[in-house]
């Protein structure tokens, strides 16, 4: 049987009518819609623009084209060596101080010591392990805690500074041959009246603590 190409409709009144499906059908109605219920069916224009990110592959290309001697800079001088025997009494072979980098008056300093081969404590310790003395770096620290010490701002001088004393001092990595010691000594205490300082030190090579203690400094009468 062939397919019918028209469709019946009854209406309310019971009369019947024939609609053919070839019938063009009228286009279906367009509701307006207001600006609150507009849709936008626009298609989002791409960004043809690009976003640059940095990585760390940049930085690691930049760093070596700069020559590892240009890297890094030198430590900066507050004291250099002529300004620092003009404070401490201490010469050759026990002056353990080589420049001081930062310094707060009567409060507290940053100093270095080169360690060398050259050093004349080498030679015996050890010579097949060359290590810096721990009563040495004590030394040393003790020194920049004279710089401190024996300012005006504290009222010391040379003839009557000396160390007194240590205590919780501890030495957690050796120092060798080749390392830069960098050691802060800031003020704690002071007793005037008794003539005795209590001072905090750390000494570092790079940025890992290889000594650290208390210090008692005694400050005598002039006589």
């Amino acid at each position: 049987m062939a397919a019918s190409n028209s469709i019946f409709t009854i209406s309310p009144s019971g009369n019947v009518a024939r609609i053919s499906l070839n019938q063009s059908l009228s286009p279906p109605l367009s509701l307006p819609l207001n600006r609150s219920s507009s849709v936008a069916l626009r298609p989002k224009p791409r960004s043809s623009s690009l976003v640059l990110c940095s990585t760390d592959e940049s930085k690691i290309t930049a760093e070596k084209e700069i020559p590892i001697e240009l890297r890094y800079e030198a430590f900066p001088t507050v004291m250099d060596i002529n300004q620092i025997r003009e404070i401490l009494p201490h010469r050759f072979p026990f002056l353990l101080v080589d420049r001081v980098i930062e310094y707060t008056p009567g409060v507290s300093a940053v100093a270095i010591k080169n360690v060398t081969i050259n050093d004349n404590f080498f030679p015996g310790h050890f010579p097949e392990r060359p290590i810096m003395p721990g009563v040495l770096m004590v030394e040393a620290m003790a020194q920049v805690g004279g710089i401190v010490m024996l300012q005006p701002e504290v009222g010391g001088s040379k003839s009557n500074f000396f160390f007194a004393g240590i205590n919780k001092v501890r030495f957690r990595k050796p120092v060798i041959a080749g390392d830069t010691l960098v050691m802060r000594m800031t003020l704690v205490k002071m007793q005037k009246r008794f003539g005795i300082a209590k001072m905090e030190g750390k000494a570092y090579v790079g940025n890992t603590v290889v000594c650290e203690g208390e210090f008692l400094m005694a400050m005598g009468k002039e006589e």
